[in-house]
C-alpha cells in the first residue's frame, strides 16, 4: 500500500517576514516580501576586466543572485563597463554592485561609464568622507545614484564608526541617569550612523524604495542585538552579514549562528556569508554556505540536499559516504542544467543511509533514499521512491545504479519548462 505522503507532519515554519520596501536591482528584487536574495563578493582586482568577469560568472553561476566588485581606483572604475559587457557576451546578467570607500564620488563622476554599468552603489558612513567634506561627498554619491536610477546599499560598519558620531553618544551618555555599557553605545552608534544617512539621502531626492540598510559586526550576539534594534526602526530592506566571519568551519559556523536567528525571526531581505577561502579555494563556497543555509531553514529552495547518516560502529564501511558525496557532487554538477530545463527539481528530496536503524525510515522519507547494509547486514540495499521500496540493489554498481535511478527519477517526475 503507497503511502499518503500528505499525512507526514509538516516541518515548523520560520517566523513571518519583517514587512519591508522593496528595492529593484535590475531584474533582482529585494524586500518587499521577496525570497532573501543570496549575494557575495569577488576577490579580484577589479582592474583585471578578464579575471574578475571569470569570477563573477562563477559565483552567478554557483547562484549568486547579486554580486559586489571593489572599485577603489580610477582604473577600476574604468574597467567596469568592460567587466559587463564580458558578463553580457558570456550571457550573465548577474547584477554588478560597486563598492565604494573613500574616494566614490571622484569615482562615480571621473567614469560616468561606470555609474551606468553598475545595478547599485555600496557606500559606507563612516568614511564616505571626512570632517567638512563628509556631507558634501556623501550628497555627490547619492545624486549620480538618483541621476542614473540606482539603488544605494548605505553599509555601517563596526571597523569604521564615524568617530565624531561616537564621541558625541559617548557625551550624551554620560548624561544619562542609568549610562549604557560601551558595547550599547556603539551599536547605537552603528545603528544611528546608518539610519541617519538614510534619512539624508532620502531628504536629497533617493526615494527609499531604493535604499538598502545594513549594519556590519564581526561578533554573533553583537550582530542579533544591532539588527533586532535596526529592524525596530524602520522598514528600509535590510542586508544580513557577519563582517570578517573568518575561514573553514569558524566562518561557516559563526555566520550561520548568527544569519539563522535573525532569519527565523524574519528579519533580513538578502545575506552574504563572508567566508575567508583557504588558499586556492573557490570563491563559490559562500554562495553554497548561504543557499544551503536558507535551504535547510525552509526559507528556499537552490538544489536537491543530501540527507546522509554520519556513521557509527555499525557502519565501519566508508561506501555510504563515498556514495553520498557522489550523490551530492552529481547533483551540484547537474543542477545548472536542470535549473533551466526542469521546473521545480530544486525541491527534490535525497537520502544515503548507511544501515537498518534508521535507514529505511529517513529513505521513505525522501523522494528517493537508498539504505546500504551496515555491518553484519545482508549485502542489499533497498531504494525507496516516494516513500515505497522499489527495488534493491547489489554488487560493485551501487553508485553507478543509484545515479541513474536520479537521473531518471528527475527528467520524469518533473515537468519541462516551456520558456
Amino acid at each position: 500500500m503507497t503511502e499518503d505522503l500528505s499525512s507526514r507532519p509538516r516541518p515548523a515554519e520560520a517566523g513571518a517576514r519583517r514587512p519591508s520596501t522593496g528595492v529593484e536591482i535590475d531584474r533582482v528584487k529585494v524586500g518587499g516580501g521577496a525570497p532573501v536574495v543570496v549575494q557575495s563578493m569577488t576577490n579580484t582586482d577589479t582592474e583585471d576586466p578578464v579575471s574578475t568577469a571569470k569570477q563573477v560568472a562563477e559565483l552567478a553561476r554557483a547562484g549568486s543572485e547579486l554580486v559586489r566588485i571593489t572599485v577603489n581606483t580610477p582604473a577600476a572604475a574604468a574597467a567596469v563597463p568592460r567587466i559587463r559587457e564580458r558578463l553580457d557576451m558570456m550571457g550573465v546578467s548577474v547584477p554588478l554592485i560597486g563598492d565604494f570607500h573613500y574616494n566614490g564620488h571622484q569615482l562615480l563622476e571621473g567614469e560616468p561609464a561606470c555609474a551606468e554599468a553598475l545595478a547599485k552603489y555600496r557606500i559606507n558612513p563612516g568614511n564616505v568622507g571626512f570632517g567638512k567634506k563628509k556631507d558634501a561627498q556623501f550628497a555627490s554619491i547619492i545624486e549620480m545614484a538618483i541621476r542614473y536610477g540606482k539603488p544605494v546599499r548605505i553599509g555601517a560598519n563596526w571597523g569604521s564608526l564615524d568617530q565624531s558620531m561616537v564621541a558625541a553618544l559617548m557625551d550624551e551618555n554620560s548624561q544619562r541617569a542609568n549610562p549604557w555599557d560601551a558595547g550599547h553605545v556603539a551599536r547605537e552608534a552603528l545603528i544611528r550612523s546608518a539610519l541617519d544617512s538614510a534619512a539624508r539621502a532620502e531628504d536629497l531626492g533617493l526615494p527609499r524604495d531604493r535604499i538598502i540598510l545594513s549594519c556590519k559586526v564581526s561578533g554573533v550576539q553583537e550582530l542579533i542585538a544591532v539588527y533586532r534594534d535596526l529592524a525596530r526602526r524602520g522598514d528600509y530592506a535590510l542586508h544580513l552579514g557577519l563582517t570578517e566571519a573568518g575561514m573553514g568551519s569558524k566562518g561557516i559556523t559563526a555566520s550561520s549562528a548568527a544569519l539563522a536567528v535573525l532569519l527565523q525571526e524574519g528579519i533580513g531581505d538578502t545575506i552574504r556569508i563572508s567566508l575567508t577561502p583557504e588558499p586556492g579555494q573557490s570563491r563559490t563556497g559562500e554562495v553554497i554556505v548561504a543557499q544551503e543555509l536558507l535551504q535547510t531553514m525552509g526559507l528556499r529552495a537552490f538544489t536537491p540536499l543530501v540527507t546522509a547518516c554520519p556513521g557509527c560502529g555499525r557502519t565501519t564501511s566508508e561506501f555510504f559516504q563515498e556514495l553520498a558525496k557522489t550523490v551530492q557532487g552529481h547533483v551540484r554538477e547537474r543542477m545548472p542544467e536542470w535549473r533551466v530545463k526542469y521546473d521545480g527539481v530544486e525541491n527534490l528530496t535525497l537520502a544515503v543511509m548507511g544501515c537498518v536503524v534508521n535507514g529505511p525510515g529517513e529513505s521513505k522519507h525522501a523522494n528517493i533514499g537508498i539504505s546500504l547494509p551496515g555491518n553484519g547486514e545482508a549485502p542489499s540495499a533497498p531504494v525507496f521512491i516516494d516513500g515505497e521500496k522499489s527495488l534493491t540493489l547489489r554488487g560493485d554498481n551501487i553508485a553507478d545504479e543509484f545515479v541513474a535511478i536520479l537521473d531518471n527519477y528527475v527528467e520524469t517526475h518533473y515537468a519541462t519548462r516551456q520558456d
